[in-house]
């Protein structure tokens, strides 16, 4: 029902001009790098790093509302099947809601696209698709000029955050299947519901703009009402939240140990972070972006806690199995989680 075609075109003018890319060899950053991951995280690769793939705003907004149309499909079709109950009005119903949602979307990919820097693409609900290494060039070109940092120290910082991402869904044989798991349990709970009136004797459906309000308001999260709804998202949210922070403390620990000119690197992207315009700033509430980061942020300090206190083997213990992940509560109370992983108890519902 959603018009995909017309999100990616959206999507990609939103994205705005190519911008000068930057002259990096990436695939030997990622060699060079390699090595220090597996040495510091203990972590395994069980297949090969996918080759580094520099990208223009474009070219990466594209990925992603294809990854985001294949990560919505039950939900349209669910929507789909509601439409056809409306009779007459399901044909232009259709119509306005799949438009306006592909516009939605396609903004949201397309503003994401000016600030994002790298990606570890990895479906997690089709296993069978490769997962692809992305790395916006002209973004980081611009990252470059405008925090005035060394380009060579930036740009392997960056491939370290990426690829640890690489050896936790490589490494980490449970993980990917947890995840997806986890979203498909979601959105299997996910109900799109048309109520019927009466209003001048034609049936009562929503109103598209609220639809669009209330994606504007959170996205998928905005669609959390029951009980089940939130438990789980209450676990997508602290299992992302490790794989995030667990992947800046990493980048921090090696940044400082290799990168000739690691110093001011995380002032200078804390300093990135917060010059975003005011205007920025309330488009990212409404995407529900500044919740994200405060998880991140949230599982950095997790991470650095943790290995302060009982070392990187410790944090490790994270990957042993999904129980042994932290929850949202732990996250903020570190030394619970190692108490209760050192005992074998199981996490407090």
């Amino acid at each position: 029902m959603v018009d995909w075609a017309l999100a990616t075109q959206i999507a990609r003018f939103a994205a705005g001009g190519r911008g000068a890319p930057i002259e990096a060899d990436f695939s030997a950053l990622v060699a060079e790098h390699e090595r220090h991951l597996r040495d510091y995280t203990k972590l395994e690769l069980t297949e090969p790093i996918p080759p580094p793939e520099p990208v223009d705003r474009a070219a990466w907004a594209e990925v992603n509302i294809n990854s985001m149309a294949r990560l919505l499909e039950p939900v349209n079709e669910r929507l789909s099947k509601r439409f056809a109950s409306a009779g007459p009005l399901a044909g232009p119903l259709r119509i306005v809601v799949g438009a306006t949602v592909a516009a939605e979307c396609g903004l949201v990919v397309g503003y994401m696209s000016q600030r994002v820097l790298g990606q570890y693409e990895v479906s997690l609900l089709d296993v069978a698709q490769k997962p692809r290494l992305l790395f916006v060039s002209p973004n980081l070109a611009k990252a470059v000029r405008e925090l005035r940092i060394d380009r060579d120290s930036f740009l392997g910082w960056i491939v370290l955050h990426e690829l640890t991402h690489v050896f936790q869904f490589s490494g980490v044989d449970w993980l990917r299947e947890y995840l997806g798991g986890l979203m498909r349990d979601y959105l299997r709970t996910v109900e799109v519901r048309i109520e019927h009136g009466t209003a001048g004797g034609l049936p009562n459906f929503p109103d598209p703009a609220q639809i669009v309000q209330n994606f504007r308001e959170g996205g998928l999260v905005a669609l959390v009402q029951s009980r089940e709804q939130r438990q789980i998202m209450n676990r997508i949210q602290a299992a992302m939240a490790v794989v995030e922070g667990y992947s800046e403390h990493v980048m921090d620990v090696l940044g400082e140990r290799v990168l000739p000119a690691y110093q001011g690197l995380r002032d200078a992207m804390e300093r990135r972070r917060r010059s975003r315009s005011y205007p920025e700033r309330i488009l990212q509430r409404l995407l529900g972006l500044d919740l994200k980061m405060r998880q991140y942020e949230l599982g950095k300090r997790f991470c650095d806690a943790v290995v302060a206190e009982a070392g990187i083997e410790a944090l490790n213990r994270v990957w042993e199995s999904p129980e042994a992940l932290p929850t949202l509560r732990e996250l903020e109370h570190p030394s619970d989680w190692l108490v209760r992983v050192s005992t074998g108890e199981p996490a407090a519902a």
